[in-house]
């Protein structure tokens, strides 16, 4: 039976692609559980709509993606932080604090974004790497530097 997916499924496909299914899968799980629609002319159509729309909106934000990282790539991220006598920081630098001083200069990145091995504990320069949708990806240098206040 030809379905069109109302979600994406596991194994199956995404959503509203056009998949041929067992008919008891079809009418027992994917039907059932609003997973899928018996493909009918009228629903093709809608799911051809629904898939131009998609693929439009994922073009509009690969664009959106691409300006972002072009501006992030490179570029130098000083963080103060109070040190002890032996050079060592008084608080870990991670990737909340990271964000945190990326919102301050204008970038919005998330949490999950920041490929950080491992809290940075000491003074110096660090390369971290910012993963964006779409599997592309920019490397900042985080420079920490000992707080004057």
């Amino acid at each position: 039976m030809k379905v069109v997916l109302l979600q994406d499924v596991r194994k199956i496909g995404r959503i509203y692609e056009i998949k041929e299914v067992a008919d008891g899968y079809a009418i027992n799980f994917l039907i059932p559980k609003n997973l899928a629609k018996k493909a009918t002319k009228e629903v093709v159509d809608w799911a051809l709509e629904h898939q131009k729309l998609n693929e439009e909106k994922a073009t509009a934000d690969l664009g959106k993606t691409a300006k972002l990282l072009s501006q992030m790539d490179g570029v130098e991220v000083e963080i103060s932080a109070k040190i002890g006598d032996k050079g060592q920081l008084f608080e870990k630098i991670n990737s909340a604090k990271i964000i945190a001083r990326l919102q301050e200069m204008g970038f919005d990145i998330k949490k999950n974004q920041i490929k950080l091995e491992q809290d940075i504990k000491e003074i110096g320069e660090y390369d971290v790497k910012i993963n964006f949708e779409h599997g592309l990806e920019c490397e900042i240098k985080i420079v920490v530097v000992e707080a004057t206040d």
